[in-house]
């Protein structure tokens, strides 16, 4: 679990628990006490969401990418106005910025390890309470006592439940308790029919019956599951105590609403006698007690006495504020799937597609390779599982940010060039004036961020939903975003995302699609044309990400790719580049 991983849980978990609490407070006389115990399940849902893979919270479609968008493409013009469209020889020689970032993995590891010790400390206690549960099961009897047998039917059949279930008697115990998902047990302490009356058992097995029909003891599971798993909140212990209590109170109200009014007080009389009497502990317990502690008593005996029974109105007021508190918690699902696990995947589905090994092109390198064929709408990818992983274009994004420099009128096809400001750069050619297709060839970062800026944000914004370019998150900041920042795009994105610029299937002004593509225009080799853009992630003076993505241009057919490797120090995107050649070469393409 990573810092960020462990700070959003707590924070999300923490404003849910307190807007329970609040709300709780604020409406403590129009909530019904089930209601008011449901509230807490919202809670369990919030507890989950950061465990679910973020592409599972993400309900749009912008995350699948079946590789056949079949709209007719607009035609791009053939026509150039560029000023001197010469190839260049050294285009694999690729410039990069290094940003500077905290390296948290130290911190992330030693948090990691203390996350999981206190884990393992959480799972001793819970197998102690696990043993202490298997004693109970061992040492139960069935109970044969026919009066409090055909008792128990009775309750059984007033509150509608059929499923057969084990009613026995304990030594172990002192006071009633119920356990067991599959096989569910409600076990009274020995001499229970000795020791009290009919009523009073009647009472004790009603009260049991509901924990039974709650699906309570399911629910322990899961409370303990979060203990385990939040063990470092101390907000969650506060409220998975108040939940018990609530889910305490929510029995003895649904038993209240089903027994005559002056059977009320033997009820809670019934509760006293049971004060203090428990034997498995309460913060780790996998079963539901009719005892607790004495402070949780007198609350109980405090509702009880001041009943009221629900009404259609109380009910309304009450689902009401629970659809409130589940819009509270669907507003956290954007935060969640927002968040930069380093996780963040697409999913992708085309039944054109075929999976091959080309780990010998990648010698001392994790990577992967995508390639589609425009004619035969076919997919050839190389690791399948880092060509969905999004991770940041860096340099190749600067083919859209010209586009949309273009398409803004920030810079023109006549009229593309940017003057130097003086700063030092530790490249002698971005030491100079810079046109659209220098900046291109010397990958040129202050071009592309000056344009950036005279368009503006929420101008790229529109932009970046117009092509649904990878994640579209811009929150690095309108320098910073496609530099080891927010910004990310998967392999596939790279090559679907390419093609549609090829294509023009956004509907931007043909000649801009094809100014950009003599920018990018690489070399040439008998009838085959090389279009491409490199991208190097330097982060803290190391090269940790290289990219080459493009196409080749035949006369009978064009296809895409995209390369992308990833190193502690040496990736870079000429060596991207060389590996794609490879490969190209190998295939017969280029």
């Amino acid at each position: 679990m990573s810092v960020l991983h462990l700070a959003v849980s707590m924070f999300i978990s923490s404003i849910i628990i307190l807007v329970i609490m609040l709300i709780r407070k604020i409406f403590k006389n129009q909530l019904l006490p089930k209601w008011k115990y449901n509230l807490w399940f919202l809670l369990l849902i919030a507890l989950l969401l950061p465990y679910i893979p973020t592409q599972l919270l993400n309900f749009g479609d912008k995350f699948t990418w079946n590789g056949n968008q079949n709209s007719n493409p607009l035609p791009s013009v053939t026509t150039t106005e560029n000023p001197g469209s010469q190839e260049n020889e050294n285009w694999m020689h690729d410039f990069s910025t290094s940003v500077n970032r905290i390296d948290l993995t130290l911190l992330d590891h030693v948090l990691t390890i203390i996350w999981m010790a206190g884990m393992l400390v959480m799972i001793v206690f819970f197998i102690h309470a696990w043993m202490k549960l298997r004693q109970i099961k061992k040492s139960t009897t069935l109970l044969t006592n026919s009066r409090v047998l055909a008792l128990f039917e009775q309750c059984k059949q007033q509150l509608n439940v059929s499923r057969p279930l084990v009613l026995g008697e304990s030594p172990l115990i002192k006071s009633p308790l119920t356990f067991g998902i599959f096989k569910t047990y409600i076990v009274l302490p020995s001499h229970a029919a000795a020791r009290l009356s009919m009523d009073e058992i009647k009472y004790t097995l009603l009260h049991e019956l509901h924990h039974y029909k709650y699906k309570d003891i399911a629910t322990n599971y899961l409370i303990v599951l979060f203990q385990i798993l939040y063990w470092f909140n101390p907000l969650i212990w506060m409220a998975f105590k108040q939940m018990r209590l609530d889910r305490e109170i929510a029995c003895d109200s649904a038993v209240l609403n089903i027994l005559d009014q002056n059977q009320h007080t033997a009820y809670g009389n019934t509760i006293i006698m049971f004060a203090g009497k428990t034997y498995l502990p309460m913060y780790f317990s996998m079963v539901n007690q009719i005892a607790g502690s004495k402070k949780q008593l007198k609350i109980r005996i405090e509702r009880i006495t001041t009943f009221r029974y629900e009404t259609k109105l109380l009910k309304l007021k009450s689902i009401l504020i629970f659809i409130l508190l589940t819009g509270i918690v669907i507003s956290q699902i954007p935060v969640v799937s927002a968040m930069p696990y380093g996780d963040d995947r697409i999913d992708f589905h085309n039944k054109q597609t075929i999976y091959e090994d080309l780990s010998a092109f990648f010698s001392g390198y994790e990577g992967s390779f995508v390639l589609y064929d425009l004619q035969e709408e076919q997919y050839n990818i190389y690791n399948k599982d880092k060509s969905t992983l999004r991770i940041s274009p860096n340099s190749t994004y600067k083919i859209y940010s010209a586009l949309f420099a273009l398409e803004s009128e920030v810079i023109t096809r006549k009229n593309n060039s940017m003057q130097w400001d003086g700063t030092s750069y530790p490249y002698r050619n971005w030491k100079q004036n810079q046109n659209l297709f220098t900046a291109m060839e010397n990958s040129v970062t202050w071009y592309f961020q000056k344009i950036d800026k005279k368009m503006g944000m929420k101008n790229i914004e529109s932009y970046f939903d117009k092509i649904a370019y990878g994640n579209q998150n811009l929150s690095g900041g309108i320098e910073d975003y496609w530099l080891e920042s927010s910004l990310k795009i998967s392999p596939i994105e790279q090559v679907q995302t390419l093609k549609d610029f090829y294509t023009n299937q956004f509907g931007f002004d043909g000649k801009n699609i094809q100014f950009i593509k003599d920018a990018i225009k690489l070399e040439t080799k008998d009838s085959a044309a090389l279009y491409g853009k490199t991208g190097t992630g330097t982060v803290n003076g190391k090269n940790v990400n290289g990219w080459f993505i493009g196409y080749v241009k035949k006369e009978n057919n064009t296809y895409f790719f995209t390369t992308n490797i990833e190193s502690d120090h040496h990736a870079n995107g000429s060596t991207a580049a060389k590996i794609t050649k490879s490969i190209l070469s190998d295939k017969g393409i280029y």
